[in-house]
């Protein structure tokens, strides 16, 4: 199994996080990965509480993190501490013992990919903002991207041997990869470059090969929504 390492990729673990905090109106952060054959892990976390909050959640089985990578949708409770909570009623109990006064929480997809969670948290209640709320959607799509090429770094380290088998692929098979690329980037308004790292993930994710994930898109079997769906 591949191993998440926080020097994979170009962006420090702290910046992921830092981003979400200089920018919106909550005292903390933690973003969680999980996809393909990396096991989830906490990537980032601002401060004890942002970590604790996710380890309860994680331990537990309950939360608003698991309501949100079920439903693929933000999950935001501005008075978290209000009303208990049915779905989470022991991680309401748990909650009771710290700060916490709201909890934001997002999942970071692409597509059908299911990249991680980022979760936020507030010391005051209060909603987000229209503004707020879209500034924490441009910002988990960014995490996803960063994310997701960081995820590919870690299984390509893992399968060595990835490298000759992609080298030996005949050339009618990378003008394949080629076409379904060029429909990816249409599809999802993205450049060529993040429309081919789609295709890794999607081969990554679903344990297939790129060509056979190109030969899907080119065939119309497989097409992706705009990245910021």
């Amino acid at each position: 199994m591949a191993e998440w390492s926080s020097t994979d990729g170009g962006v420090e673990d702290t910046e992921l996080c830092a981003h979400f905090v200089s920018s919106l109106p909550v005292d903390g952060a933690a973003v969680s990965v999980f996809g393909g054959e990396v096991p989830e892990t906490v990537v980032c976390a601002t401060d004890g509480l942002a970590a604790r909050l996710d380890e309860l959640q994680f331990d537990l089985g309950e939360g608003p993190r698991w309501e949100a990578a079920r439903t693929r949708l933000p999950v935001l409770e501005p008075r978290i501490r209000e009303v208990a909570h049915p779905l989470w009623p022991v991680f309401y109990t748990a909650l009771m013992d710290t700060a916490v006064e709201a909890l934001y929480v997002f999942p970071l997809t692409l597509g059908a990919l299911d990249v991680g969670i980022v979760e936020l948290y507030s010391t005051t209640p209060g909603v987000l903002d229209r503004t707020d709320r879209a500034k924490a959607l441009v910002l988990a799509n960014e995490t996803a991207w960063n994310l997701l090429d960081r995820l590919l770094r870690v299984q390509e380290s893992a399968a060595s041997g990835e490298t000759t088998s992609a080298s030996s692929a005949s050339p009618l098979s990378r003008r394949e990869i080629h076409q379904a690329t060029g429909m990816v980037l249409v599809q999802m308004n993205v450049t060529p470059t993040d429309a081919l790292l789609v295709l890794r993930a999607h081969a990554f994710s679903h344990g297939t090969t790129v060509r056979s994930i190109a030969g899907d898109v080119v065939a119309r079997r497989l097409q992706f929504s705009p990245k910021n769906d």
